[in-house]
């Protein structure tokens, strides 16, 4: 039986978790110590981040608007999520692991216009 790390939940959602092949629907619980994924199928497949362990927790953002699609990294390796309220798990994850380990990440077409601009900058004789 999967225990939670948690002694009090903050937020409760639905989402998919992208560890492994194909994403894993299941749940989210976000608690005083930690971020929970419980997968609906099989509850025994789960995941437990403590918030101590989180080096950087980040989404794409673009013109205001939050991603689906959320990372979080740890010692432990990178892990994908995507939830609809993924905005608000970064705004309840930014409480317990403050300001500077809460990113924001360029969207693609931030990412092709850098790397454009910056060719461009360097082929000027």
């Amino acid at each position: 039986m999967a225990q939670s790390i948690n002694t009090k939940v903050e937020y409760t959602g639905k989402g998919v978790s992208y560890l492994g092949i194909g994403g894993k629907v299941g749940k989210f619980l976000l608690g005083d110590r930690g971020f929970e994924f419980y997968n609906d199928a099989n509850v025994e497949h789960f995941i437990q981040i403590p918030w101590t362990s989180i080096i950087e927790m980040g989404a794409n953002v673009s013109r205001k608007k939050v991603s689906r699609h959320f990372e979080i990294v740890t010692d432990q390796g990178k892990f994908l999520f995507a939830s609809s309220d993924s905005g608000k798990i970064l705004k309840i994850a930014r409480e317990h692991i403050g300001n500077d380990k809460v990113l924001r990440y360029p969207s693609l077409i931030q990412k092709i216009a850098s790397r454009f601009s910056r060719k461009h900058k360097t082929a000027k004789p």
